[in-house]
């Protein structure tokens, strides 16, 4: 099967910036513009933007859509205009098939934000679950349509109320729509960084208004290598690679995004009330290292034993080389371990996640 890569709305934009483009899972996106450090710094301290098109929207429409999302998805989602949340949404064995963040438009429609990877699979996924649930409502891939910048950091807001005299008001994990720099848009105050800020999707000339406003405003760009330290450092899962449909929310620690409770039996949730009564033989848990760069696939030691393996690891401007990745859930915080890099044992310590914690 030939491999295509695709562009971004604003692929143009980031190359002109200085975007250093690499294959991310089929689109070609800035792994940096400057440098790593200077881009994580930027975000850590003033404001940052990252490219974020690839991301996929897709909408649940109709008078079911609510009770769609509240069956595709593990957390309980208001239906209320506005309101949003962060899930996990899993197959029957409750094995994490993507994580989410879903808002609501109107009580009959709702914007799920899915990973770029997972896009087809997620969309066809939620169309096989509410055909055969017969469910009034049907499912739209909209992600051609929009271009998506998130805008990230603690003076992010500042800025963009230049734009947007009301983005303070809107609050986290909520959505609204307004009008730019002449265009439509769609806003949510979400992020993958551990700071504030929010993401704007709209239609490819808005955004790359966007994209040079911001630019001229005192954001800097910022690519998928700072990206990923600062989700990292926040504690946020990478998708296929710190869990996947082989892992279970309770295993990956996000345990607080399953609602039992809720009004709609979610796909899964037979699975995850068996694996809590048996209770969990591995999680996901931090690690920091005394040295080395440890990176995802590396096992973990203790006492000569291998115990584990890692799934995410960087070198963190913060806090040095730090790591995560599964092994035994009665591994007590504090345990000093060993992490094979490169056929040398280094020592490391689990520590408590998220590493970075500002919101």
């Amino acid at each position: 099967m030939e491999h295509t890569i695709r562009k971004t709305a604003l692929y143009d934009a980031c190359v002109k910036s200085g975007g250093k483009m690499v294959d991310f899972h089929g689109w070609l996106l800035p792994m940096q513009f400057e440098g790593i450090i200077a881009e994580h710094k930027a975000v850590r301290e003033n404001a940052g933007m990252f490219d974020v098109s690839h991301m996929g929207q897709i909408f649940f429409e109709g008078a079911d859509a609510h009770k769609l999302l509240q069956t595709v998805a593990t957390n309980n989602f208001k239906n209320t205009t506005g309101a949003g949340a962060y899930s996990h949404a899993l197959n029957e064995r409750g094995g994490v098939v993507d994580d989410i963040i879903a808002f609501c438009m109107t009580p009959q429609k709702f914007l799920v934000v899915v990973n770029s990877a997972a896009k087809d699979k997620d969309y066809a996924w939620f169309a096989k679950i509410a055909e055969e649930g017969k469910f009034n409502a049907k499912v739209v891939d909209a992600s051609d349509n929009y271009a998506m910048l998130a805008l990230q950091g603690p003076k992010a807001l500042d800025i963009l109320t230049k734009l947007d005299a009301d983005i303070k008001n809107l609050p986290r994990f909520n959505i609204k729509e307004a009008k730019i720099l002449g265009g439509d848009v769609i806003i949510t105050r979400t992020g993958y960084t551990g700071e504030d800020g929010c993401e704007i999707m709209g239609p490819a000339d808005v955004m790359n208004k966007l994209f040079d406003w911001a630019l001229q405003n005192g954001f800097k760009p910022c690519g998928l290598g700072s990206r990923d330290i600062l989700r990292f450092e926040a504690g946020y899962l990478l998708s296929g690679s710190d869990m996947d449909e082989t892992r279970t929310p309770y295993e990956a620690s996000f345990g607080w995004v399953v609602k039992m409770n809720k009004d709609v039996d979610f796909i899964g949730k037979p699975a995850l009330i068996k694996q809590k009564e048996e209770g969990i033989k591995e999680k996901w848990q931090g690690f920091k290292l005394d040295g080395g760069i440890a990176r995802e696939g590396a096992l973990i030691y203790k006492d000569a034993k291998q115990i584990g393996k890692l799934t995410s690891g960087v070198f963190s401007p913060l806090f040095k080389a730090i790591c995560a990745g599964y092994a035994p859930a009665d591994l007590p915080e504090g345990s000093e371990v060993e992490i094979e890099i490169r056929g040398k044992m280094v020592p490391a310590k689990s520590v408590k996640m998220p590493f970075y914690k500002i919101l």
